[in-house]
């Protein structure tokens, strides 16, 4: 079996497909019929005796061939280019008919850069605990038809929804959806492959845990009884503010001229009211 030959671009570049067969030195294409044809249906280039023949009009001012080694090139490459490629040489002979010599068939992947995913994050029922997300990841205009996939910690993940779809050039657009509960910090990332390439990006979810906790209200019981060793406290500063200086001053000498005086006046000994006979005598 002959080995299948594959090509490999991206939209929008130009991409040269080999031919099997080159042209001597010594001859011209004046002498060969070469035909490029996309699905043994669609024209693509072709030359008789060295004059282009018809082709189709996708192709027209897209596409141009080497005249010493037959390769086809195309620029820009869409992404309806993709497919097998046949390249067929005839040669012709003095006087004899034209002679095949080369028939292969080339393969061409288009590929078209997916966009960098877009993660965005919904948060429900939220708790002290843990918090429920809804974790979305999406990519746009992109072939061939990728494989998304997510990781959390690097623990692949399963999507509950994902879904491909193609635009009206072709092109696929991807979206995948995860429900999680975080219960703490971890890294997500999405992956989008297609044709050997991938595309990733990451985010960190966060678990806030920043729930408050409420302050519980002292009861009605505990309330009541500072309320009561409060005001008799109170009630004690008072009556001490207004009966400890009277008791205290009673016991006391008011101030004297001088220290000798005080002490006089202090050692005398109280005068009684009682009247003495002698006294009443006279």
């Amino acid at each position: 079996a002959l080995e299948k030959k594959v090509v490999k671009t991206k939209l929008g570049e130009k991409v040269f497909l080999p031919c099997c067969h080159e042209i001597p030195s010594s001859e011209s294409l004046q002498n060969y019929r070469v035909y490029w044809q996309k699905n043994t249906t669609e024209v693509v280039l072709a030359y008789a005796e060295g004059k282009k023949m018809p082709q189709n009009e996708r192709y027209e001012n897209r596409t141009g061939m080497d005249f010493r080694n037959l390769t086809l090139w195309i620029s820009p490459v869409e992404i309806l280019d993709n497919g097998p490629y046949q390249c067929i040489v005839q040669h012709r002979r003095h006087l004899q008919n034209s002679v095949v010599v080369c028939d292969e068939t080339v393969t061409l992947f288009v590929t078209a850069d997916f966009s960098k995913p877009n993660i965005t994050v919904e948060e429900y029922n939220n708790s002290c605990e843990s918090a429920v997300m809804v974790v979305s990841c999406s990519s746009h205009g992109g072939f061939p038809k990728p494989k998304i996939s997510g990781d959390l910690n690097n623990v692949s993940v399963v999507w509950n929804t994902s879904s491909v779809s193609k635009s009206s050039f072709g092109l696929y657009n991807v979206t995948g959806q995860l429900w999680l509960n975080v219960t703490k910090d971890v890294s997500f990332t999405c992956s989008v492959e297609y044709n050997g390439f991938v595309k990733s990006s990451s985010l960190l979810l966060k678990n806030k845990n920043d729930c408050v906790v409420p302050t519980v209200p002292p009861s009605y019981n505990v309330i009541t009884a500072s309320s009561i060793v409060i005001i008799i406290f109170l009630l004690a500063v008072t009556l001490a503010a207004r009966y400890l200086p009277r008791h205290v001053c009673s016991h006391c000498c008011k101030p004297q001229d001088s220290v000798e005086e005080d002490v006089k006046e202090c050692m005398k000994p109280p005068v009684s009211s009682k009247v003495t006979p002698e006294t009443s005598s006279v």
